[in-house]
Parts: structure tokens; C-alpha cells; sequence
């Protein structure tokens, strides 16, 4: 019996983790709701398969039992992350996904004693943007350790994936997040922007409402977070435009219509794209006494980052090493984790 429940595995960054876990003899039994494409797909691989939905935890539980780890990639994670956490601590199996959504890292930190108890670790992000910005901002506090402020950045989400875009309609209309004196705060969409150099020029960015206010401060305890994408102004420009159209996002019709076009549209960088692509990670931090640090790091391509950062984790909890209770992936690995990763590089800028 495998030791790995890859969930999720034929969505488009489930199938890319699949098919290296295969090459790297991890054995993944593939799972998901659709017994076809499981079917198909654990053949191509020769890997066995569980078809199953999550309407009933004690059921999930049951299927997780013979695991060790569970490994979601069935997005948005707002709707799987629940079912599959409770069923995990059923069952004493360790959890992690690839997330950046700020609801499921708050959602899953709310397990953390029953974690405990059960020894059990929850990690949520295992992927990018959370992976490198997570162990960017261990650094820098280790840098600074007296920080109050922390800015995360990232380039280089040129194409996403339909999950990705869905999740983005998914949180379109709620504008931004921030954390103010160690509490997150609501702020309008593009809520501020800044001038960011990722290692060639300064490029203009703009806040963004995800994961790393929250993985970022469980991390650091630092008080203060933003994190910005790097973005052209016209696209800063249109995203404060909608500002008045926000509301409509919520509508149930709009966005189901919404993500029905991106399931037309929406296929996700190609192979070569994955292979040549990179991407930049930039973060700084400030004292009271106006001390400052900055540092960055060049990753691969996004998608590419996130296959085997999640693969470097789950090999990590396979062979012993998962601490109990939630846990960030700097807070549990270091901030040097990142630089396990072959073709990652960090930069001390200031």
C-alpha cells in the first residue's frame, strides 16, 4: 500500500505532481472525485487509485487510514480543506495542500491543538508563492530580529492555471488583506503599490489579498505584513476600476459563469514554458530604529517550484519529520528549506 494519497491528482498541478512522484518511485495512490479521469490516469501511471468525494468524514477517514500522508491539490482548497483536515486527524494522518488562499490557512491553524493531541501535522501552502516567501521572511527576521514591518513580493505567474484563476474569481470580490498590529484588516482591492526591484529593475506592484500575511506572521511574529504582486500599471489601473463591480463577483450566476469560461479558456503553462520559466521572490523588513533588510530569492518557474517543493515536504513527513499541529513550512524546516530546492538562489540585497 502506498504510504502517499495524492488528492486531486488529475487537476492540472495534482497531474504534474503525480507524474514526478511516479518518476521518483514514491508509489502515489491517486485520488479524486471522478472515477474516470482517476481511471485513465492511474493506468497511464500504473499507480493505484481511490475515487471518492468528501461528503462524509468518517467515510474519508476510513479512506485515509492506510496513508500516512494526504497530499490535496483539489482547489478551491475554501471547499476541501475541511472535510479532508477533520478526516485526517480521524484517521492520525499528516495533511498538507497547496493553498494560498487566506481563509484555509486561518481555517487550518484553528486545528492546531487538536493536531497536537492527535500528532498530527497540518501544513497548508505547500507550494509557491508560500514555500519561498515563507522561508524569505524567516531569513530576514533572523536578519533583523527586532522587525515590526514585513513586504513580501513575487514576478512570475505569466500564465496560471483554471485551479489558480478560480480560486482568484473565487476571493475577486473581497477586495485586499493586510496585517495591522498583528491582526489581519480588510482594505480595498489594489489597496496600495510600490516600486519593487526583483533583480532587474524596478517594476511597479500591488498588494494582494494572500496566504502570506497569514503564513508570514505565524512564522515571524512580525506585527505588520503586506504582500505585493508585481503588476503593469494599466493592470493596477483596471483593478482599482472594479472596485464598484466587486459585489457583482459575489453573485452566485456570475460566478459560476465567470468560472465556467475559465474551464474554456484556462489551460495552464505548457511544458516549455514550466521548464524555462522562472520566477522572483522579494521581501524586506523594518525596525522601529528604521533598520531595514532586504533580500530576494530566483526560483524556477512557479508551477515547477510548486511540484517539487510539495514533493521535498511530503518525502520530508514520509521519513519522520513532520512536527505536530499546524504547522508553516519555514516554521517546521527553516528558512534554508527553500534552497533544497535544485535552481532556487537567495540574494542579501541590504
Amino acid at each position: 500500500m502506498s504510504e502517499l494519497l495524492l488528492y486531486g491528482s488529475y487537476g492540472y498541478t495534482g497531474e504534474l505532481i503525480a507524474e514526478v512522484a511516479t518518476e521518483r518511485g514514491l508509489d502515489p495512490t491517486l485520488a479524486g472525485r471522478d472515477e474516470r479521469e482517476l481511471t485513465e490516469q492511474a493506468a497511464e501511471l500504473n499507480c493505484e487509485m481511490a475515487a471518492f468525494d468528501l461528503d462524509d468524514v468518517d467515510a474519508v477517514a476510513d479512506r485515509l487510514a492506510d496513508y500516512d500522508v494526504v497530499l490535496n491539490c483539489a482547489g478551491p482548497f475554501v471547499r476541501t480543506y475541511e472535510p479532508m483536515v477533520e478526516a485526517a486527524l480521524e484517521a492520525g494522518t499528516h495533511y498538507l495542500d497547496i493553498t494560498g488562499e487566506i481563509d484555509v490557512f486561518e481555517g487550518v491553524a484553528g486545528y492546531d491543538d487538536r493536531a497536537t493531541e492527535a500528532d498530527v501535522m497540518l501544513m497548508s501552502g505547500v507550494g509557491f508563492d508560500v514555500v519561498p516567501t515563507d522561508c524569505l521572511a524567516a531569513h530576514l527576521a533572523e536578519r533583523l530580529p527586532d522587525a515590526t514591518h514585513l513586504a513580501l513580493a513575487f514576478k512570475g505567474l505569466a500564465d496560471i492555471s483554471p485551479g489558480t484563476m478560480k480560486t482568484m474569481l473565487n476571493y475577486a470580490g473581497d477586495g485586499g488583506y493586510v496585517r495591522r498590529d498583528g491582526l489581519l484588516e480588510s482594505v480595498p482591492t489594489a489597496y496600495r503599490t510600490r516600486r519593487i526591484d526583483f533583480g532587474s529593475g524596478e517594476r511597479s506592484a500591488v498588494t494582494i489579498p494572500w496566504g502570506d500575511v497569514v503564513t508570514g506572521y505565524h512564522t515571524t511574529g512580525i506585527p505588520n505584513i503586506e504582500v505585493y504582486m508585481a503588476a503593469p500599471e494599466p493592470a493596477i489601473w483596471a483593478m482599482r476600476g472594479s472596485r464598484p463591480l466587486a459585489p457583482l463577483l459575489d453573485v452566485g450566476p456570475v460566478k459560476s459563469t465567470l468560472q465556467g469560461l475559465v474551464d474554456a479558456a484556462v489551460s495552464g503553462p505548457g511544458e516549455r514554458t514550466r521548464e524555462r520559466g522562472r520566477g522572483y521572490v522579494w521581501g524586506e523588513v523594518t525596525d522601529a530604529d528604521g533598520n531595514r533588510a532586504v533580500s530576494r530569492l530566483e526560483t524556477p518557474e512557479t508551477y515547477k517550484l510548486t511540484v517539487e517543493s510539495s514533493l521535498e515536504i511530503a518525502e520530508r513527513v514520509l521519513d519522520g519529520d513532520a512536527p505536530a499541529g499546524y504547522q508553516t513550512p519555514a516554521g517546521a524546516y527553516g528558512a534554508d528549506l527553500v534552497l533544497e530546492i535544485p535552481g532556487v538562489e537567495r540574494e542579501d540585497v541590504v
